[in-house]
């Protein structure tokens, strides 16, 4: 799912180079048609992986090697993540054309939101309905829904600096292979990277749980150390774009420069490289809790806890 997310938000990206070059020189009217290019051409691309992760989840987690302790609740992630890949498809869609405009506070705005809706759907559905994996699935599309609703409901009210209409929502082959041109090249960086985890993860899948999980665990604090940088790749892609769509080349080559020292000055490579057992730590200490949580559950409702008491086996618990 996080490779399928990444490559459609990496092609996007390509609409994010074209709309701020537009925007730059001042063309309205090819601003409204690379967005209204971008619309219909992503919808379909979602269309298609939707119907995809729903007929081939069985086989995506068979290839991946899912535990089998752990395959009918991948199978089943999968097709509710993958089942609501339109919704992704918007979300991440719609964050491209705002970064595009250079507002990069809308799209944290709603992302805050989605946050916060995809908590409280965790909460609900896996801690009080006991929903398990499917809850965690339904919870995350939902929230990602939330967004999408807020973030149009935004950009109705906001000025654009283009013109979309309905005659614009078609495809024009002369935008979408710029689109494509722009996007691809970052889209088959992302994938490349991407392929080699699916496949460490492939490997290691084979090992069991634990091992599946530990992998897990480094992915996610992998994700948390590029996040700088990946935010500066998103905001120079837009800025620079901008300048050079305006003929500012000599700005937009200072803005390079400067993102990538920063980027690079405040990165968390030492960190994790010298302290990466605190990161993963966090993680070891919440699956720790949640099992010794689980099991008092288990013996509770089986009403084997006051056996356990009376047997002076808390030590045990």
């Amino acid at each position: 799912m996080v490779t399928l997310t990444n490559l459609v938000s990496s092609f996007a990206m390509g609409l994010t180079i074209l709309l701020g070059q537009q925007i730059g020189r001042g063309g309205k009217e090819a601003g409204g048609k690379s967005v209204g290019t971008g619309i219909i051409f992503f919808i379909i691309i979602a269309v298609i992986m939707s119907i995809a992760m729903l007929f081939l989840a069985p086989q995506l987690s068979s290839l991946m090697n899912a535990p089998q302790e752990a395959f009918d609740k991948t199978v089943a992630y999968l097709r509710i993540c993958g089942g609501g890949m339109v919704v992704i498809v918007a979300y991440n869609l719609i964050g491209c054309i705002f970064r595009g405009l250079g507002d990069s506070k809308t799209p944290l705005i709603t992302v805050a939101i989605a946050c916060v809706f995809n908590i409280v759907g965790d909460l609900i559905l896996c801690a009080i309905f006991e929903m398990g994996t499917e809850g965690a699935a339904i919870a995350t599309v939902f929230a990602q829904v939330i967004s999408v609703l807020i973030s149009l409901h935004l950009i109705r009210r906001k000025e654009l600096p283009f013109t979309l209409h309905r005659k614009h929502l078609k495809i024009d082959q002369q935008i979408l292979s710029k689109i494509i041109s722009f996007g691809a090249p970052i889209a088959l960086q992302d994938l490349l990277v991407s392929i080699s985890f699916l496949i460490i993860l492939a490997i290691v899948n084979a090992m069991g749980v634990t091992a599946s999980a530990g992998v897990g665990v480094a992915e996610k604090v992998c994700a948390f150390i590029m996040l700088i940088s990946s935010a500066f790749m998103k905001s120079m892609s837009a800025f620079v774009a901008q300048n050079y769509g305006a003929g500012l080349m000599i700005r937009a080559c200072k803005a390079l420069h400067y993102g990538v020292v920063v980027s690079f000055s405040i990165g968390m490579f030492l960190l994790t490289y010298f302290h990466g057992n605190m990161l993963a730590g966090i993680f070891s200490s919440i699956l720790e809790l949640s099992l010794c949580l689980g099991y008092m559950i288990y013996l509770n409702k089986s009403g084997m806890l006051e056996d356990v008491k009376s047997r002076s086996y808390k030590h045990k618990v």
